[in-house]
């Protein structure tokens, strides 16, 4: 007899989340992680801006989709943190000097937009000329 349950693993897959872990050969198999498509941007965003972090850090200056990544990071974390919407635009024209960046992209970076997820909620976060 056939089962008309579906496997976990299963249900995920036709949800579109993709495996981030499989327990390989070891004894205790731990169940696999996964991830939906939204959770894959945010985990890459992270990892982006954590790489443009560290460039700076070497004393190299941002690109453009690096700036954009360290933003989008920072905003995103900040509405985990329960800061407001209101809070969040006027912090993040603070994150970024025109020091930090390549010449030329503070006036192609004229506005970032994040959805972040608020503790009340999805909210757009615009910031304006995010480096003054």
């Amino acid at each position: 007899m056939v089962s008309r349950r579906s496997s976990p693993d299963l249900r995920a897959a036709r949800r579109g989340a993709v495996p981030v872990v499989d327990g390989g050969a070891e004894t205790h198999r731990e169940p696999p992680l996964y991830l939906t498509p939204h959770e894959q941007d945010r985990l890459l965003v992270h990892v982006a801006a954590d790489v443009a972090r560290r460039r700076r850090e070497r004393g190299l200056r941002l690109n453009y989709p690096e700036a954009v990544a360290v933003l989008t990071a920072f905003l995103l974390e900040g509405a985990r943190d329960g800061e407001s919407v209101v809070d969040l635009m006027a912090a993040g024209r603070t994150v970024l000097t025109r020091d930090d960046v390549q010449d030329g992209i503070p006036e192609l970076l004229r506005e970032v937009q994040v959805e972040a997820t608020f503790p009340d909620g999805t909210k757009l976060v615009t910031v304006h000329h995010p480096i003054p």
